[in-house]
């Protein structure tokens, strides 16, 4: 597939197409290219670049240490891989507006179909971390917004304003506030985010919210809610963020103990995946095809 062909299917008119459909958008997270291909492979709309996810692969807190050139080299590589849209998550903006525009210019050059940019004061801590949850204030946030849609040069990519005041302890009425705001501002989605157990305040949210903008959720926390329920309430993007991590570790801490335990693998043999599962996952019958018809050898 050509460059061409996959900004058409990957970028950000795709994503425009998805949310034109009827119900929810629905996206999951991964960290690296072959993460991509199996969200691809499992039938999600597109992928989550996640912030969470990268760090903790690196084995570093999600706290901005990673820089904007670590994260977006990975937005990239998983553009590249999938024929699906990927939004990536872009933490706080990477510093103020200056830094915004400059991602901004990065992110839509790599072919990123959508940007989220949180309202929280750089650096930012994860959200779900019973830690300092400092947000940015309004016109300071409005101004990251608008100076991202300043410089954006295809109309179609989208700038998703994440709400953090429920996060913080703000309350709805603020949740609320910020998100006309950002609207105003320029933002193509709000993202509202929560990290109680109960979905509620997410449906409290999106049964106020009164504006055409589409609502983003992540029901990390509240997953017993499910995705055509909270379509229903009036979300169009759900994000399943980081679950795929998470299997991932269970999985390979389960694996490595029974290697260890049993001094051979054959007790796990029959729960890991083939190493033709790799190959494909690869393109490797691809790679050799591509040999065969180009790579003659000499006599």
């Amino acid at each position: 597939m050509n460059t061409a062909q996959t900004t058409l299917q990957t970028g950000p008119a795709a994503l425009r197409e998805l949310f034109a459909r009827p119900g929810a958008v629905r996206i999951v997270g991964a960290h690296n290219p072959l993460g991509a291909r199996l969200a691809e492979r499992a039938g999600f709309d597109g992928v989550w670049s996640s912030g969470l996810e990268i760090s903790a692969s690196q084995g570093l807190p999600d706290t901005d240490i990673l820089t904007m050139t670590e994260l977006h080299a990975v937005a990239e590589s998983l553009a590249s891989a999938v024929g699906i849209p990927v939004v990536a998550d872009c933490d706080a903006g990477y510093g103020n507006a200056n830094n915004v525009m400059h991602m901004i210019r990065r992110y839509e050059a790599a072919g990123i179909a959508a940007v989220s940019i949180e309202d929280k004061r750089f650096p930012k801590v994860n959200s779900f971390m019973s830690a300092r949850q400092e947000l940015a204030s309004v016109a300071e946030f409005c101004g990251k917004l608008a100076a991202a849609k300043s410089v954006q040069r295809d109309p179609d990519l989208m700038v998703i304003a994440r709400i953090e005041a429920l996060i913080a302890g703000w309350g709805m009425d603020e949740a609320l506030r910020r998100g006309e705001a950002y609207v105003e501002a320029g933002a193509d989605a709000v993202l509202i985010h929560a990290k109680g157990s109960s979905p509620e305040p997410i449906l409290e949210f999106l049964h106020a919210w009164r504006l055409p903008t589409p609502v983003v959720v992540v029901p990390t926390t509240y997953h017993t809610v499910t995705a055509d329920e909270l379509a229903e309430a009036g979300a169009k993007m759900v994000i399943y963020a980081n679950q795929g991590l998470r299997a991932g570790i269970n999985a390979v801490t389960e694996t490595f103990e029974t290697i260890l335990r049993d001094g051979r693998s054959t007790g796990v043999e029959d729960r890991i995946a083939p190493l033709s599962t790799v190959f494909d996952l690869q393109g490797m019958t691809q790679l050799l095809a591509d040999e065969a018809r180009f790579m003659k050898q000499s006599a």
